[in-house]
């Protein structure tokens, strides 16, 4: 399946697993790497030293290509990127703020950087900023979302008609089929977050990945855009921020209602009634906790099927 992104990154197949915060370890990275797609540790959740750890450890893991992802408001990230550039990793995404603030600065170490849009205007940007691929996602995903509301099968060919590197779809795809849309419209590869959070070697919380396979259509919904829009699974926290918006609360309510490592307390320590939980609207698709390999077999078969059923008809 060679093609502008397989051989941008060295790998097999033109799929990327999610660098997800309390989700994306080396367990999953290097399970990921290891089946011929790419694999990316997720630094935004890490102290350094513990980011560090797990760079060592998928080192030993795989020999196949891994990435780190790095959300640019992390509050140590000169000590990440030092760490990057120190352990030889040689892919970063990076998201969450200007592309230029680090793109030429890993280039000169020889590192691929791939930055994660949500609009048509950022990934000008971020080309612009001289990163090798961009990361389109649409309002579908779990996490964090842009402000734009765009879909991801609206925003992938807006992008690809404006720009000229590569483009990878991510929000909302978690099959073969859904590669092969995502492709149909421009995509050169996709990035997979959700289906990769409910797999064995996924670091989340057993619960947490219970109720990705749990979730139905509707149960998860995007709040707090005046802090950072990002999609939860409405659970007992949601249901309290939603209360709160019913007294016209402040910026400042909001912050104290949302308090600090409510991510971690839902998503890691399994906490489902306080915790945030982050996850896509794909979870309503997702039935089965699996290995990470046989996830990535799946996806392949179906897309390969799904390929040749189109050039039959």
């Amino acid at each position: 399946m060679a093609n502008k992104i397989t051989q941008l990154f060295n790998i097999q197949y033109p799929v990327i697993q999610g660098g997800m915060i309390w989700v994306s370890g080396w367990r999953l990275a290097s399970a990921v790497s290891n089946a011929g797609g790419l694999g990316l540790i997720g630094a935004g959740s890490m102290y350094p030293e513990v980011l560090r750890e797990h760079i060592l450890k998928c080192k030993k893991a795989t020999d196949k290509p891994f990435g780190v992802n790095v959300p640019m408001l992390y509050p140590d990230i000169e000590k990440i990127m030092d760490i990057i550039v120190e352990e030889g990793v040689k892919i970063v995404f990076t998201s969450a703020g200007n592309p230029k603030t680090w793109t030429a600065f890993l280039k000169e170490k020889g590192i691929k950087v791939v930055h994660v849009v949500s609009s048509v205007k950022f990934a000008l940007k971020a080309e612009a900023a001289g990163v090798d691929a961009i990361v389109c996602e649409g309002f579908e995903a779990g996490g964090h979302n842009g402000r734009e509301e765009t879909t991801t099968f609206t925003l992938i060919p807006m992008v690809k008609e404006q720009v000229k590197i590569p483009v990878i779809a991510a929000g909302g795809i978690g099959s073969g089929k859904g590669m092969m849309a995502a492709m149909v419209l421009g995509a050169d590869a996709v990035q997979i977050g959700s289906r990769f959070a409910a797999t064995e070697e996924s670091s989340a919380h057993q619960k947490f990945k219970q109720i990705i396979v749990d979730v139905k259509d509707g149960d998860t919904q995007v709040t707090l855009k005046e802090l950072a829009p990002v999609r939860l699974v409405k659970n007992k926290f949601y249901h309290e921020v939603q209360e709160l918006y019913q007294q016209n609360p402040s910026i400042e309510q909001l912050k104290e209602l949302l308090g600090r490592a409510r991510a971690k307390k839902g998503m890691f320590e399994g906490d489902l009634e306080n915790g945030e939980l982050e996850i896509g609207q794909i979870a309503g698709l997702i039935h089965q906790i699996k290995p990470a390999k046989e996830v990535l077999i799946d996806i392949i078969e179906e897309f390969m099927l799904m390929k040749t059923f189109v050039k039959n008809l």
